[in-house]
């Protein structure tokens, strides 16, 4: 009966994972850039919402405080970026974002639409990145610290979809 107990026990803390995982996805996907086209340099981005992230123009706000320029000419490169690498069409099913190309060229078309050294622009950008993830990750956490607080879930379940959150077994790692 225990090894049964188990089993179930199992199954539900992996089916709550993989939902929670899914709902951290979606949430994290409204805030991820696609992957990037393969035809030529392009590289692929949601047209409002990703660049962005969170808020509308937090990242503008964000950038804008990190370079020291005005938010409206950062909020006017970023659509221009965005303008130049909207995607063709969907992307290939199972592809994942190449944060790290996209972040390349925004840093590189940045740096020259605000006449900025690239390297500062990739710098603000991979602090902004890390202080989201520093909130996604306290976000989550109050989550199933109140799912624990409610008997929604054990301690050890909790446990074991942060850890996968972590591991990017499921959704909600970040970059």
């Amino acid at each position: 009966m225990k090894h049964k107990r188990k089993i179930t026990l199992g199954i539900s803390a992996a089916a709550l994972a993989v939902g929670l995982g899914l709902g951290v996805t979606s949430m994290a996907s409204a805030a991820t850039p696609t992957t990037p086209s393969a035809s030529s340099s392009a590289v692929t981005d949601k047209p409002d919402n990703n660049a962005v992230r969170g808020e509308r123009g937090q990242l503008a706000a964000d950038l804008a405080a990190k370079l020291g320029v005005d938010q409206a000419k950062v909020t006017a490169a970023l659509k221009t970026f965005r303008d130049a690498n909207k995607p063709a069409g969907k992307p290939a099913k199972g592809t994942k974002p190449d944060h790290a190309a996209m972040d390349a060229a925004m840093a590189k078309s940045l740096a020259t639409t605000l006449g900025i050294d690239e390297t500062k622009v990739s710098t603000a950008l991979t602090d902004i990145h890390a202080a989201e993830q520093v909130k996604r990750t306290a976000v989550l956490k109050t989550k199933l610290d109140k799912s624990v607080a409610a008997g929604t879930l054990t301690q050890a379940e909790a446990d074991a979809v942060t850890k996968a959150v972590e591991k990017g077994v499921i959704g909600g790692g970040g970059r």
